[in-house]
């Protein structure tokens, strides 16, 4: 398929599904989700999101990185948290959060390379 007739969600890539010049950034470019896979319902815990080794120059950085939760059984999903823009040379891709649920879900993290595109992850957190 020609890259101009792709829809938003054919030019997301994740670790699993890059393809071409992509499969040599994955690494550097899939965000990285640190949160507990299990954690009390309404009890506040904290979602870590970084994009580590990666350049970060005005020329080549990564602008930003949203992070969502696709909670279970919500007709609408997925919910976003929180969005962190970043500034080249001054700030780094890292970003804490403090949640919480009261239902199971995927928290699912995007972040935006001004060279390489749209990468994303997810990371399932049961909530008991």
């Amino acid at each position: 398929m020609a890259e101009e007739n792709k829809n938003l969600g054919e030019m997301i890539n994740t670790f699993d599904a890059a393809a071409g010049e992509a499969l040599g950034k994955r690494e550097s470019h899939t965000p990285r989700i640190e949160a507990p896979k299990t954690v009390g319902a309404d009890e506040a815990f904290e979602v870590k999101v970084s994009v580590e080794n990666h350049p970060n120059k005005a020329e080549h950085s990564i602008r930003w990185i949203e992070v969502y939760f696709r909670e279970d059984g919500r007709p609408f999903n997925p919910i976003m948290l929180a969005r962190i823009d970043f500034t080249p040379v001054y700030s780094e891709p890292e970003a804490k959060l403090k949640l919480k649920l009261s239902k199971s879900g995927s928290m699912m993290a995007m972040e935006y390379c001004n060279v390489h595109g749209l990468w994303s992850a997810k990371e399932e957190i049961r909530v008991e």
